[in-house]
């Protein structure tokens, strides 16, 4: 799967419609910015955005993910394209799935870190009233407990149905 080859596909399309990156993002809800990045290749759809470009844009899934549309000839090749899709899917789920890890590796390191220093400011006795330290080691509880917040609805998949409930309500 080439994030490149799908991005400057989806930018062919949507110049296609006489759009600008601004007004494809407003149909589809999303920032102006996340259509940048698709465009790029530096970022891919949701899953759940495929299905509604696909529609929009008149294309296949296939098509998207392979970043091109397909050809008269696919008849014969039908077996493979669906074989080639399927491992294209597999691969954009990898990549969606690798990205989150990555995110909430680093959510948690950051957790951590506001974690020890409050640890540190407690322990060594500098958290005096009204102090620098003691807001210092406020900041890095909360911080620390915002987090793991979010990362236990994320994990509880309480944050996919929140977003969800939220698509439907807009459409």
């Amino acid at each position: 799967m080439e994030q490149q080859k799908i991005g400057s596909f989806l930018k062919e399309l949507r110049k296609e419609k006489n759009l600008t990156q601004e007004e494809l993002a407003e149909k589809l809800n999303v920032s102006g910015r996340t259509v940048s990045r698709w465009e790029t290749g530096s970022n891919m759809p949701d899953i759940s955005l495929l299905v509604e470009l696909a529609e929009f844009y008149d294309v296949s899934i296939p098509e998207i993910i392979n970043g091109e549309r397909e050809s008269g000839t696919m008849k014969e090749e039908v077996k493979e394209t669906v074989k080639e899709t399927a491992l294209s899917l597999f691969d954009y789920a990898e990549a969606i799935n690798k990205r989150i890890k990555m995110r909430l590796f680093w959510l948690t390191v950051v957790a951590l870190i506001g974690m020890i220093v409050f640890v540190v400011i407690e322990a060594t006795g500098l958290n005096t009233p009204n102090s620098i330290y003691e807001r210092v080691a406020s900041a890095g509880l909360g911080l620390s407990f915002g987090i793991l917040i979010v990362i236990a609805m994320y994990l509880s998949g309480i944050l996919g149905r929140i977003k969800a409930k939220r698509l439907d309500s807009q459409h």
